[in-house]
């Protein structure tokens, strides 16, 4: 089962931790950089890392592509731009979008929006880098809420662009909606954008909350992730531990890895995202990916089914139980591509399905009254006789040794 992580929380609130590790990086051309130490990522020079992010592995996403690659579906990522120029994203892998806050919605000045749709659908270039996304098929549609020409106060941005950024995406044609933000209010015009997204049969996933970025950071529900439909994400370390940065609540449905993260970078390249601040927004980025890969298996099917799907089948230490730290467990795509669900199936209801009752346990009285011994009479009898012999034998001596003469 996953646990919370003990570990100290470090990092300025909203600020990026961007580490290039030792040892795993390459040259654009492919060339080893060769360093002792960690050394960060910077704008002004493009680097690689060969390794693949341990993510995929722990997703098993490589055995799921035998079955979908997201080919043929659009994830649209409501988030701060993704940034065109990076080699992972080829012509024809970013559609244009829109940008709610100036200039177009394929430029990131933040990072955020492009490392994301790195771990949802990154391309694979060759040996040069071992970045791929979890749905490496599908196409991505950039949606600038935050960041842009504009200025201002990207929290303030985030605010009063989301319900239009998600209404935008459903007329655009997602399929998924990948919302790795989130706020302690309940918006109107946010769970109305929402709602409509879901009945228009897009799947929507959401972060449950990062404590280092939140104005709140005790537990508690957290939006949109706590609005109906939307499956709520929090975020795991190598181990499945919830990261201590994950807000708790009975809004978080799956887990999925969100520390230490390679995808790529800004304009070009690879790097690890190392801080916890952001975590979840690279766990929801996951189960974006994940539901992906679901909706090109399975073109029909509702979000209400998709989400089924994934919560049934994620990994958990106890097959019947939920809880407020890692939902339903860390999301499997191939498990969840190849179950068999019904009503025997532990875990979540399906939907249309009969809810499982919950019985009160049995209880049983026990009669401590002992009972009749039916071979009492008999031993009764014998322990007479025994005592009459005894009593018989004892007379016996007696009697002899009063007869024996005294002087003798």
């Amino acid at each position: 089962m996953t646990r919370r992580r003990t570990g100290r929380r470090t990092g300025a609130a909203g600020a990026l931790t961007l580490v290039l590790l030792a040892g795993g990086a390459v040259s654009p051309t492919g060339t080893p950089v060769a360093h002792a130490e960690p050394r960060a990522c910077t704008e002004d020079q493009v680097r690689y890392v060969a390794d693949e992010p341990s993510g995929l592995a722990r997703l098993g996403a490589r055995r799921a592509w035998a079955l979908a690659t997201g080919r043929g579906v659009v994830v649209a990522v409501i988030d701060s731009g993704v940034s065109t120029t990076n080699a992972h994203f080829p012509a024809g892998s970013v559609l244009p979008g829109r940008s709610f806050v100036g200039g177009p919605a394929t430029t990131d000045e933040t990072g955020h929006g492009t490392a994301i749709a790195g771990i949802i659908a990154a391309r694979d270039i060759g040996k040069r880098s071992g970045v791929v996304g979890v749905a490496p098929a599908a196409t991505i549609l950039p949606v600038k809420i935050s960041g842009g020409e504009s200025g201002g106060d990207e929290a303030e941005q985030r605010a009063a662009n989301l319900a239009r950024g998600i209404t935008y995406a459903v007329s655009a044609g997602a399929d998924v909606i990948n919302l790795s933000l989130s706020t302690s209010s309940d918006r109107r015009d946010v769970r109305s954008a929402v709602a409509a997204a879901v009945g228009a049969g897009v799947v929507v996933v959401a972060s449950a909350g990062n404590r280092e970025q939140a104005t709140e950071v005790k537990d508690g529900l957290r939006y949109p992730a706590a609005n109906p439909g939307v499956l709520g994400v929090a975020a795991t370390t190598g181990p499945d531990e919830v990261t201590e940065d994950s807000i708790h609540g009975p809004h978080v449905d799956l887990a999925a890895p969100g520390d230490t993260v390679l995808t790529t970078f800004r304009t070009g390249g690879d790097c690890v995202l190392s801080q916890q601040g952001q975590s979840t927004s690279y766990a929801t980025a996951y189960v974006s990916g994940a539901a992906a890969l679901l909706r090109q298996r399975f073109p029909s099917a509702s979000p209400a089914e998709l989400s089924h799907r994934l919560q049934s089948t994620a990994s958990r230490g106890t097959r019947t139980i939920r809880d407020d730290l890692s939902g339903w467990g860390v999301v499997q795509p191939y498990e969840a591509m190849t179950a068999v669900l019904d009503d025997t199936v532990a875990g979540p209801v399906r939907p249309g399905g009969a809810p499982r009752a919950s019985l009160p346990p049995a209880v049983s009285t026990v009669d401590l009254t002992p009972a009749p011994d039916p071979r009492a009479p008999a031993r009764e009898t014998v322990l007479w006789l025994l005592l009459g012999i005894a009593v018989a034998v004892l007379g016996l001596g007696m009697g002899r040794m009063l007869r024996v003469p005294r002087g003798s």
